[in-house]
């Protein structure tokens, strides 16, 4: 019965979702110097442990590290025991061992095996990504020269936004995925007091915005999409294909026939 319990992949995957809520529940200022939460999520990490025990028993070594996904629950596992030397001594919680905590959320990811048809979504997926590539890579440089240019021009006038490349990369990509293009702009329009300086700044923000935001962004995405959504149109494309090749058999035959 309890073998039969955590070979169960159901049960185990209520175990880490229900995991994930108390950790999640940890992390509440109200919550977290709350013991008995704190032992319910040492009685889960236990449960993990007793799992991999028994279906090492059961599969044997070669049987459970055959398979992939139990060699990543394994890994998190090991990984979030030192959490349990929490029983013992006082640890702060920026402590590394109470951040190996949060490893065991990222089990939530075997939920991905129910996404129906993954095995394609991920072949468009890998597509996806290789058709926009250079267009990511273009769109980086794309930000890089236009960060040191307005890092170069507005780093004394608006310094929260680009007082250095870093933070003028992060305003530009900002701009780019058209959140805030407009109140950056008004608020360097405010400290100018040069009505030309004013309507080149704006100018230019909207250049930075044509380009990178609606040109750049939408064509990535354009890219993304067309690619993920290619297998969705395959199977058409292939009845499509078919049936040209009946129709040139059915002019040859009459062809012959006449």
């Amino acid at each position: 019965m309890l073998k039969r319990f955590f070979l169960s992949e159901r049960n185990m995957m209520v175990a880490i979702a229900l995991n994930a809520i108390v950790i999640c529940a940890l992390y509440f200022p109200a919550l977290e110097h709350e013991s008995w939460l704190v032992l319910l999520d040492h009685f889960f990490l236990s449960l993990f442990v007793i799992e991999a025990i028994v279906k090492l028993s059961s599969l044997k070594p070669a049987g459970y590290f055959g398979n992939r996904w139990n060699q990543f629950d394994f890994l998190i596992v090991v990984l979030s025991l030192p959490t349990l030397l929490e029983n013992f001594f006082p640890l702060p919680n920026t402590s590394l061992l109470l951040v190996l905590r949060m490893f065991r959320l990222v089990r939530l990811i075997r939920f991905i095996r129910f996404i129906p048809h993954l095995g394609m979504i991920m072949q468009g997926l890998v597509r996806a990504i290789k058709s926009s590539v250079f267009v990511l890579l273009a769109l980086f440089f794309l930000n890089f020269v236009l960060a040191l240019f307005t890092c170069h021009f507005y780093r004394h006038i608006a310094p929260e936004f680009f007082g250095n490349p870093l933070i003028s990369a992060y305003s530009i990509f900002q701009m780019f995925t058209v959140e805030g293009w407009n109140e950056i702009p008004a608020l360097i329009a405010e400290r100018l007091h040069n009505p030309m300086a004013v309507g080149l700044t704006r100018f230019y923000f909207v250049v930075v915005v044509l380009v990178g935001g609606i040109f750049g962004m939408s064509l990535a995405n354009a890219i993304f999409v067309d690619e993920m959504t290619m297998d969705n149109t395959r199977v058409l494309e292939d009845k499509i294909d078919t049936l040209q090749a009946e129709l040139r058999e059915l002019r040859q035959f009459l062809r012959e026939r006449g």
